[in-house]
């Protein structure tokens, strides 16, 4: 299957990129804006994979897949929060597949309204969220209340190592929303809450407990419906140096108060920054996924999964969806016709394997059941 990474050189393409060059059943493309770093990555690489120039704002853009016989199209040039379909469209257009990595949480939940049509059309299958959530975050709740009879609570939060290579794009993403209201469903109905404010303590496995942030994310929406969660569904992101997990909260309430502009304007100087407070972190990051309900007995359960990344691997797992779903596409195991958010459309024990290639550690935890669903 001719696959073309659409951002493929950038920070997430450039590990996606790895994993396919060389897979037998798949003949890879690296696109982007610069023919050179193109070229360079698959020369790197190997395995028959070839670099070349494309603009995805560009005119002529779906003439470009057809004349480059694209048939799997794996979108990571985000940010995607402010992005519209375009790329999805032409891709359509093209009779092709397509798969991207996503977080924006409108982007993602109103994918599927606007372009099922297009793909249903041609046959194709769209796929948007292929990444930490909601693809693998919808795996760990799956195996975590597989059999519950009722979801109280579900509870979710990242926690990236300091020192884990980190792009413009992705910080821009997440500042997108910071001081902004975010929609979350808490105590049972729709409330308001300002993300990246009011950071708490959230405890991992093997890593030292972290103060996390709400983040605005698919799965705030997605998960309430979908299993049904009676009281509460919390994501948040914890970075590892407290100090910049505090100064996230000062510019949450000082873009609250309307005292300052969109801080994702700052990304490119935060970024840089960041680099300054390494020295107070370290590269073992990790991610928790709490639930809280009552099992397939109807006794009250609480239960937590774990994953653990060591040796600055953590951006390895937002990859691991969109390289799962192309090789099982370049098997001829292609998902029904239309588009979709990536919500059980893997076992978490397709992840596992994934996660022992890169010497990560995974625990799944009896905790005490919290009755009331009330603490993260």
């Amino acid at each position: 299957m001719k696959t073309l990474v659409l951002g493929g050189y950038g920070n997430f393409g450039t590990r996606i990129c790895r994993a396919l060059a060389g897979d037998p059943s798949i003949q890879l493309l690296i696109g982007g804006r610069d023919l050179s770093s193109s070229q360079s990555l698959a020369t790197a690489l190997g395995g028959g994979a070839q670099g070349i120039a494309i603009d995805l704002d560009g005119e002529g853009f779906t003439r470009s897949l057809r004349e480059a016989g694209v048939e799997l199209l794996i979108h990571t040039a985000g940010p995607f929060q402010q992005q519209s379909y375009g790329v999805a469209a032409a891709v359509a257009a093209a009779a092709a597949h397509y798969i991207d990595l996503a977080d924006g949480r409108r982007f993602v939940c109103d994918f599927a309204n606007v372009m099922d049509a297009p793909f249903r059309a041609v046959g194709r299958s769209a796929i948007t969220g292929a990444s930490t959530v909601p693809a693998l975050s919808s795996a760990v709740i799956d195996h975590l209340c597989d059999g519950w009879k009722r979801i109280d609570a579900i509870d979710i939060c990242i926690a990236p190592a300091q020192t884990a290579p980190r792009g413009r794009a992705t910080l821009a993403a997440v500042l997108s929303y910071c001081g902004e209201p975010v929609q979350v469903w808490n105590q049972g109905r729709w409330q308001a809450q300002c993300g990246w404010a009011r950071p708490e303590r959230v405890a991992f496995a093997r890593l030292r407990p972290r103060l996390g942030a709400l983040c605005d994310i698919p799965d705030l929406e997605l998960f309430p419906k979908h299993y049904k969660v009676t009281q509460r569904v919390m994501f948040r992101a914890a970075v590892e140096v407290g100090l910049a997990q505090r100064a996230f909260a000062v510019l949450a309430g000082l873009r609250n108060a309307r005292l300052i502009g969109q801080p994702a304007r700052l990304a490119g100087v935060l970024n840089h920054a960041a680099r300054a407070l390494d020295f107070m972190g370290s590269s073992t990051g990790g991610m928790v996924v709490r639930v809280n309900g009552n099992d397939a007995l109807n006794q009250p359960a609480r239960r937590a999964w774990h994953v653990t990344a060591g040796n600055d691997h953590g951006p390895e797992i937002p990859c691991m969806a969109a390289i799962l779903l192309a090789r099982r596409l370049a098997r001829g195991e292609a998902p029904p016709a239309g588009a979709f958010a990536c919500m059980n459309a893997l076992p978490l024990s397709d992840f596992e394997l994934e996660f022992n290639h890169w010497g990560m550690v995974t625990d799944t935890i009896e905790e005490e059941a919290d009755r009331g669903a009330s603490t993260p």
